[in-house]
């Protein structure tokens, strides 16, 4: 999936911080805490505990095995 500027991500001191939009077409939280995401705090407390162990989620067949499917934010 190729990435647009300003709808996907947009550039802050020289890193990219990812859309809300971009991360729900995702369709999944990996666990990195992103600025942005949708996704219930108490699924990004546990992904972010996964990914500190070395086992992050990286796929949204993944996520949705291990959460179903999860209701965003509107």
């Amino acid at each position: 999936m190729e990435l647009k500027e300003n709808l996907d991500y947009y550039l802050e001191h020289g890193l990219y911080v990812f859309t809300e939009a971009y991360l729900r077409k995702r369709g999944y939280c990996c666990g990195s805490r992103c600025r942005h995401c949708p996704y219930p705090r108490e699924v990004q407390a546990q992904t972010a505990c996964l990914r500190l162990e070395g086992r992050p989620i990286q796929t949204r067949e993944e996520f949705e095995a291990r959460f179903g499917v999860v209701l965003v934010k509107p």
